[in-house]
């Protein structure tokens, strides 16, 4: 069985690991898995509306994102089977790069008034392909990092996830202002080709035990040596953890924006706060989470962050109280977006860490798709406690007590911790 321990934090100078070429191959391959989320989940939505779509038709479409839910059926092909003649992880990231290249640009030659379902085949296309991609660039960054290097490469990893956004979005509404949406389009799709080049020209990483030699093999194993590796109760421990480690934090931010209308905010106000303020701070977050990880371990900063994840809940139950007070705004926000970006580096690290080099396919989109499951529950859970419903004759318990809820949510993970990363455990045993 191939060491998937994490070494004890090195005295290696902390600019030699980030400039080297394992953090740069990070930014290219977190930016091609962030551009075509954000492109469905942010721009598309603009241009239909710009088209004269209805909301309806509109939120619709976010029933098509379920591929990102099922990686889970997709990652035993990617660690069973090569693609291109260029290896299992290679072959999955270069092919699903190309095809999301030219699915993007496809998808501005349709016109929405009269082929909305061209649209909607071609979305889920793209939803499907990036979650190939995202399968097998998980994989890929598992096994070319060192583990002492999980943390830092995850965090930057992360952050070139979130700048795609900016590209995917901000660029793409300016340049709506100067051309027809077929050209924005195209624009944003050969943003792909970076990745694609990066994928063409790395070195597949090394094989540490035969791939799976049939798709049962593919399906079951994983899951047989995850239990045989942790052993039943640990396993489980380990599986609720990433089920509960982000659900509080989940929960408070999932109808965030409609909290701060609610709070008497302008759009410019909301605007320049989740596009400026948010970002910033989760961006900090993320780099600062991958700078801390190196030095002291994963174990200990899932520690660390997640106190600081638990505290920043506390500063939007004080927003909800102040109410329309814009740099009580800025300050919540900024304080529970750095928790998210230090509890993301941290969690995803985590994750890498859990995944056996042989199966890293299978058993990442098994976690991440555990990960998803709170973020994907948590909005309907949210509006039900906040306003209640007719129905159920519950009146809710309104924004600042659910708040505090939220909080009180967060605690089952971080008592897992004890079990799952102990603060004194050698990391490298």
């Amino acid at each position: 069985m191939p060491d998937t321990a994490t070494p004890e934090p090195t005295g290696e100078p902390l600019w030699k690991a980030i400039w080297n070429p394992r953090m740069l191959i990070c930014v290219f391959i977190g930016f091609s898995s962030g551009l075509p989320l954000w492109f469905l989940w942010q721009l598309i939505p603009y241009w239909l509306r710009t088209e004269g779509m209805g909301l309806a038709a509109i939120g619709s479409l976010q029933v098509l994102l379920f591929p990102y839910n099922w990686k889970v059926v997709v990652a035993p092909f990617l660690d069973r089977y090569t693609m291109l003649g260029l290896g299992r992880r290679r072959g999955w990231m270069l092919s699903s790069q190309i095809a999301l290249l030219v699915l993007i640009a496809a998808m501005g030659f349709f016109n929405p008034e009269r082929s909305m379902w061209g649209v909607a085949a071609l979305y889920l296309a793209v939803a499907f392909m990036s979650s190939v991609q995202d399968g097998a660039i998980d994989a890929f960054r598992r096994e070319i990092l060192p583990d002492n290097e999980l943390g830092l490469g995850s965090a930057i990893h992360i952050n070139a996830y979130r700048v795609a956004g900016l590209v995917s979005f901000s660029l793409g509404v300016y340049l709506s202002k100067f051309f027809d949406w077929p050209t924005v389009h195209v624009v944003i799709a050969l943003f792909m080709l970076p990745g694609a080049l990066c994928s063409f020209w790395v070195k597949e990483p090394q094989i540490y035990s035969p791939p799976p030699k049939t798709m049962r093999e593919a399906v079951i194993e994983p899951f047989k040596e995850f239990f045989h590796r942790k052993g039943i109760r640990m396993g489980v421990y380990v599986l609720a953890f990433m089920l509960l480690y982000k659900f509080g934090d989940n929960l408070a931010t999932s109808l965030i924006t409609p909290f701060y209308f609610d709070m008497g905010f302008s759009e410019e106000q909301i605007a320049f706060v989740t596009k400026s303020v948010a970002l910033a701070a989760s961006v900090s977050g993320g780099f600062l989470g991958g700078f801390v990880m190196f030095r002291i371990g994963i174990n200990r900063a899932l520690w660390i962050f997640g106190v600081v994840q638990f505290l920043s809940i506390f500063g939007l139950a004080f927003l909800a109280t102040a109410g329309n007070d814009v740099w009580v705004l800025v300050g919540a926000v900024a304080f529970e977006y750095l928790g998210v970006g230090l509890g993301s580096a941290a969690f995803v690290a985590y994750q890498s860490k859990q995944a056996d080099r042989r199966f890293t396919a299978m058993q990442l989109a098994l976690y991440t798709s555990l990960m998803s499951i709170p973020r994907n529950l948590t909005g309907a859970m949210a509006g039900f406690l906040i306003e209640g419903a007719e129905w159920s004759g519950f009146g809710g318990i309104g924004y600042p007590r659910f708040f505090l809820l939220c909080a009180m949510t967060a605690i089952p993970g971080m008592l897992l911790l004890f079990k799952v990363a102990p603060w004194n455990e050698n990391e490298s045993a």
